[in-house]
């Protein structure tokens, strides 16, 4: 299955919150995006449907397995790459901006060699 690239950040997101806060809502992960409730209500509709996340009746926001996968290999692929630009010289906040660009479009196969190669240095 193909998944969207905002799907891919807005899973992404909700790992990253899930780290940081007791339980992850709606309006939560507008503030980190920035974007209006209601095009995050859309979006966490369509994910519900694709089975990515369930929510409950208070509105508490948890990813499924599929999701929890998507969302792991996201973030991995964002801490690394992240790290590996700021290590070439380049600044933070480009390198953080960077490296979400890049996560979602790199295959599986350059992406595990590219790990492969930057640790055996």
């Amino acid at each position: 299955m193909i998944i969207r690239e905002s799907a891919e950040n807005y899973l992404e997101t909700i790992l990253m919150l899930s780290k940081e806060l007791p339980v992850v809502r709606s309006v939560d992960i507008a503030n980190e995006l920035g974007f209006k409730k209601s095009s995050i209500s859309v979006a966490m509709k369509n994910l519900r449907a694709d089975d990515y996340i369930t929510v409950t009746p208070q509105g508490y926001i948890y990813l499924t397995e599929s999701g929890m996968k998507i969302a792991k290999t996201m973030l991995e692929r964002h801490e690394f790459l992240s790290q590996w630009l700021i290590s070439l010289g380049v600044d933070k906040n480009t390198a953080t901006e960077d490296a979400c660009r890049i996560e979602h479009d790199i295959s599986e196969a350059t992406f595990e060699a590219m790990k492969a190669f930057i640790n055996k240095k």
